[in-house]
């Protein structure tokens, strides 16, 4: 699916995803990542599945300066247990946890509001 939305001039929007990608400002990415306003980073469970996280993975997030966290688990909704996410409790960064289209719109409004977003995408190998 293509999305559009009028943002600022070099902001990092998610313009397009399927189940095995998603689109950032047109440039596809087939892995898993970590978008925020300061750009995309590769993340460490790139190449693995929902089942295959660990709490390391939520530390790395929490390290950065986020207010929120949109967790992307791929094509269906699935909950990370909370001894996962317990790093980003203390760094006191909310999570918000929903399928791969909802996290790039509303990734995409966020950012669009100035918020501090961060957009955690999980794509699931094939």
């Amino acid at each position: 699916m293509k999305l559009h939305l009028n943002s600022g001039a070099g902001q990092l929007t998610f313009t397009g995803y399927g189940a095995d990608h998603v689109l950032i400002n047109g440039q596809r990415f087939d892995a898993g990542l970590l978008l925020t306003a300061r750009g995309v980073e590769p993340a460490p469970w790139a190449g693995l599945g929902f089942a295959e996280l660990v709490p390391a993975h939520f530390e790395w997030i929490a390290g950065r300066e986020l207010d929120i966290l949109l967790l992307g688990t791929g094509t269906r909704l699935r909950f990370p247990h909370p001894s996962l996410t317990r790093a980003l409790v203390e760094a006191r960064i909310g999570l918000e946890v929903m399928d791969i289209g909802a996290l790039c719109r509303t990734y995409n409004i966020l950012i669009a509001e100035g918020r501090n977003v961060g957009a955690a995408v999980l794509i699931e190998p094939a």
